[in-house]
């Protein structure tokens, strides 16, 4: 039996006190981070909440398989909030219309959600009408016939794994109708339990063809900025889920095949949420820190190699910072290597690593 099968569906039951401890701990770190946020000037909440989305954005596509261009997506978001800063690309109409569905849900969370909201989401994040090579409904409820329900599976073909079998399409309506009617009323639990729920329930109605998981994160999104009372957003919820991905999908496919009981989720769900929340700390202190060299360096004049490595490095750069490296990544000479370096090193951005070895390695330096 699925959950949504059980006769007391969709009124969910759980345990309170067994999760209320956790409750109690991620509401105290929520508002400690959106405290500091908002001790902060405007331009560094601005890349604050241009840096939470475009990873919200990457990490929920990628946790789907999908694989967005970092620089895209982030100059999409930019565009669309006004924000007039460097080194923004192009983007094609598959990125803009996942920034466009999220700003949406996050600009406006206070606005009811919708059929035609949802319908609306989903055509911008399909707008060619195809999932990969397959043509699928967009913009409406799926149509799946009796005989050929929706389903979650894994592996080969001849040897597939069911993980899940969603609702017959012919109940959608009235499923999808209880959903919303809940979603839009005044909550009766706390509005991190709603999102939870929501998420939950969302992703077992599976009411699309395609591109369920990314709007019930997306939704998810919504109900965690009304519990925040603001639209910017510091920390992704998808970022985490993507690091536990597996146990993401294990908890809910045990309790979609499960009782009403929806504890272990709810708990599940709480506790990835304050890992975010205590990871979205590190973060906001990286930000303020790329703020503080831009800020430093801003009168000095780099070159578009020295600009390139010091957003690689500000962006988590993956071994140590060599002459021969730098010259391998820019694409010139290992003379014009070691000048860029020099310059930087006269200028305080960057310094030698005390650590010696066969290659002299380079550190952003701190900033006073």
């Amino acid at each position: 039996m699925y959950i949504y099968e059980h006769p007391n569906w969709p009124n969910f039951i759980w345990n309170k006190e067994k999760i209320l401890s956790l409750l109690s701990t991620i509401s105290h770190r929520q508002g400690r981070l959106i405290g500091r946020m908002e001790s902060l000037g405007f331009s560094l909440q601005s890349e604050a909440n241009l840096e939470s989305m475009t990873l919200e954005i990457l990490k929920s596509s990628e946790i789907e398989g999908e694989l967005l261009d970092r620089d895209e997506v982030r100059s999409s978001i930019a565009r669309r909030l006004g924000m007039d800063i460097a080194g923004l690309v192009p983007s094609d109409r598959n990125v803009d219309g996942i920034v466009e569905v999220m700003l949406d849900a996050t600009r406006k969370f206070q606005e009811p959600l919708t059929n035609d909201r949802l319908f609306n989401w989903h055509s911008a994040l399909f707008p060619t009408g195809r999932s990969g090579m397959q043509r699928i409904v967009v913009g409406s409820w799926r149509k799946n016939p009796i005989d050929d329900p929706m389903q979650v599976v894994s592996g080969p073909i001849g040897k597939e794994r069911v993980h899940f079998r969603a609702p017959d399409s012919a109940v959608l309506n009235k499923e999808m109708k209880l959903f919303l009617d809940w979603f839009n009323a005044t909550a009766e639990v706390s509005p991190l339990i709603k999102a939870a729920i929501a998420h939950l329930w969302f992703v077992t109605i599976h009411p699309f063809d395609d591109g369920n998981g990314r709007l019930a994160r997306t939704i998810t999104d919504m109900l965690l900025a009304r519990a925040d009372g603001i639209s910017n957003r510091f920390y992704s919820l998808s970022a985490q889920i993507r690091i536990q991905h597996k146990a993401y999908y294990d908890i809910l496919e045990t309790t979609q095949r499960g009782s009403i009981d929806i504890t272990a989720w709810l708990n599940w769900f709480l506790e990835c949420l304050d890992r975010t929340l205590f990871a979205s700390e590190e973060a906001l202190s990286r930000i303020i820190f790329k703020a503080r060299l831009w800020d430093k360096i801003k009168d000095h004049d780099l070159n578009e190699r020295q600009r390139k490595m010091i957003n690689m490095l500000l962006d988590e750069f993956e071994g140590k910072l060599t002459s021969s490296k730098w010259s391998k990544i820019c694409k010139c000479s290992q003379d014009s290597a070691g000048r860029d370096i020099q310059e930087l090193i006269t200028k305080g951005v960057l310094k030698k690593e005390a650590a010696g070895g066969r290659s002299t390695s380079y550190v952003l330096a701190e900033i006073g």
